[in-house]
């Protein structure tokens, strides 16, 4: 686990204005865009689709999926969600996939994780077709993302982005410190903004002096999964704070990576948890999603 001591990073906690990021909002902004990309597919005859596999009935996991499904349905796209039993084999899963990726009103496949831990999840994941892989998980996607060339962006990272980009955060020459090294956030987001020209550094679990580069950071992506990792004193004075991690304490509140109150005051805007990056995860499956469709009719008409 990361561990670090916010009272031996000693930095000058200047007073200032923090502004909290509203994500509900931004991606209220980016969901009524897409309602028109819905609308003028429509009048072309084609409505986005996507599938949505879940396996198991964690909580956690019902409770995305079903905030996936009614994002759909606002946003005027179909949906379908296959449930199957935490006891499934891999093959009943790998045959769900293998229909939904020639079914031609499924435009994006997403299998809900975590999987139940019988299920090689990278397997499944590169079962997906890379053309409806609307999660950008597929090797073949985090390859082009790599070569600087996406297909498809993972969702939360791409929200970050746009996050930052809404907000007028300028990144290139900037300094962006990214906490967490996982293909679903850190190393993606970490590219994005390495692409944006701004000098990237990735910490990890095992990142020696956390706090002194954190406080080098002008932009601070957080994905670690510990809550309250990230205090005021591993924040410089005046830097943009993206808290990707979702944490559910003891007592059921949820709770980000970054100690949110002590950041106040010192960090010139921030995310809070829950209300910052979760809302735009979802609008940025929906953007994929709508964005697969358009590709697909533009093959269709070309033909």
């Amino acid at each position: 686990m990361l561990e670090c001591a916010p009272s031996e990073f000693a930095a000058p906690i200047l007073p200032m204005q923090t502004r909290t990021i509203d994500g509900n909002a931004i991606a209220r902004e980016l969901r009524a865009g897409l309602i028109r990309r819905v609308a003028a597919l429509a009048a072309r005859g084609v409505r986005p689709g996507l599938a949505v596999v879940q396996v198991g009935d964690s909580p956690a996991s019902r409770i995305y999926v079903r905030n996936k499904i009614k994002a759909c349905d606002e946003a005027g796209l179909y949906s379908e969600h296959v449930e199957l039993p935490a006891d499934a084999d891999e093959s009943t899963l790998l045959g769900r996939i293998r229909i939904f990726n020639s079914d031609a009103r499924i435009h994006g496949v997403l299998v809900q994780l975590p999987l139940p831990p019988q299920f090689a999840a990278q397997r499944v994941l590169e079962a997906v077709a890379p053309a409806k892989d609307v999660d950008g998980l597929h090797p073949a996607n985090l390859g082009l993302l790599t070569a600087g060339n996406p297909r498809f962006v993972p969702c939360t990272p791409l929200g970050v982005m746009k996050i930052l980009e809404h907000e007028g955060v300028e990144l290139q020459g900037r300094h962006a410190v990214v906490i967490g090294r996982s293909n679903i956030v850190g190393k993606p987001v970490a590219l994005l903004l390495l692409q944006k020209r701004a000098t990237v550094t990735i910490c990890h679990s095992r990142t020696a002096d956390l706090g002194a580069i954190t406080l080098q950071a002008d932009i601070l992506v957080v994905a670690a999964g510990k809550p309250g990792l990230v205090a005021a004193g591993m924040v410089k004075p005046g830097a943009a704070v993206i808290d990707v991690g979702i944490n559910r304490l003891a007592d059921g509140k949820l709770a980000g990576d970054v100690d949110f109150k002590s950041v106040l005051g010192v960090a010139s805007r921030i995310t809070p948890v829950p209300g910052g990056v979760g809302p735009m995860t979802i609008a940025m499956l929906l953007e994929n999603t709508v964005m697969s469709a358009e590709r697909a009719s533009a093959t269709r008409n070309s033909l």
